[in-house]
């Protein structure tokens, strides 16, 4: 599979648009770790060539995903193929270059790891870990909804995850099943850990004040429906309506229509059924509140009872 040929399009776009496309020439070299030597004996910038490419992961609005082997390495990662006439059209650049710079400084057993990017006339590759029992959608779609124990594993290490990149003055806000994926740890290929990817949405900001509005409908917290600054709490409401569905299967504001579940969410307005825990349910009702502030934190997310009585050391249980 030739996944690296130029089309014309490409081509023009590249020639007319040089300065798009310098930064990734400029840190090819320093974020491809792996890479093979030039003759002079230093480290060259990763091309295709280097890579062995398997069948397709998934796919997405710009491009593809594809599994992979670094040949000199044996190194199995997934790459991620994007069309940069489509990236220029969409006038989307700016927000792939600021992924790119946040997710590559990111280090954290329960997020996806980007290992380095390049590109040619055609497209730009993105190198990360393959976390190769998929996403969690899959998973959730398939098991309807998921005990308590699966369900606070999963949050804790997502809480976990969170807390570091908050630390970072990150905001990843794009939180939901379908960017969540299992892989293993470090250095094993047995245990199995939630891996927070998609960081095409997440900002690096210092002051941590916002009032874009981003992501997906069903996980949209109130404050970003109101057109209001709002910071990491974003992030934590979406932890919450991620336990919600965890645990019922779907979200608990997701209705035939955009403005219904937006009117709900402004005013909170869900229920939670019976058959939940009530543990669970006490958690869920203090993260979905309206007002921001009274979240709690997440440290206090992965110390609350629900979690310190179900979640477990390893999700091998969720092994497919």
């Amino acid at each position: 599979m030739n996944v690296g040929s130029a089309s014309d399009g490409a081509k023009a776009v590249s020639e007319s648009h040089p300065d798009s496309f310098k930064e990734f020439d400029k840190e090819n070299a320093e974020r491809s770790g792996t890479n093979k030597e030039n003759t002079k004996g230093r480290m060259r910038p990763w091309t295709i060539d280097d890579f062995e490419i398997g069948k397709p992961l998934g796919k997405g609005k710009f491009g593809k995903v594809y599994l992979a082997r670094e040949k000199k390495s044996r190194f199995v990662v997934a790459i991620k193929c994007l069309d940069k006439v489509d990236l220029m059209k969409n006038e989307v650049m700016h927000q792939l270059k600021r992924e790119l710079e946040i997710q590559c400084r990111l280090r954290h057993p329960n997020i996806i790891r980007l290992y380095g990017y390049f590109h040619d006339a055609a497209k730009i590759y993105i190198v990360l870990e393959y976390a190769r029992e998929g996403d969690i959608y899959r998973h959730l779609r398939k098991m309807e909804r998921f005990d308590d124990k699966t369900a606070a594993t999963l949050v804790k290490q997502l809480a976990d995850a969170l807390d570091y990149i908050h630390k970072h003055k990150v905001l990843h806000r794009d939180i939901k099943p379908e960017n969540i994926l299992l892989g293993t740890e470090p250095g094993s290929n047995e245990n199995l850990l939630l891996k927070l990817g998609d960081f095409g949405w997440s900002i690096h900001s210092p002051d941590s004040r916002r009032t874009t509005l981003c992501g997906t409908v069903d996980y949209l917290p109130p404050e970003m429906i109101d057109n209001v600054q709002y910071d990491n709490n974003v992030d934590i409401w979406c932890l919450g309506i991620l336990t919600y569905e965890f645990l019922v299967g779907k979200p608990p504001f997701e209705l035939k229509t955009t403005a219904e579940t937006m009117s709900h969410i402004k005013h909170c307005k869900y229920t939670i059924p019976e058959f939940v825990d009530s543990d669970a349910a006490d958690l869920i009702s203090k993260i979905l509140v309206s007002n921001a502030k009274l979240r709690p934190s997440l440290k206090d997310i992965m110390n609350h009872p629900w979690i310190v009585k179900n979640a477990q050391e390893k999700l091998n249980f969720l092994r497919t």
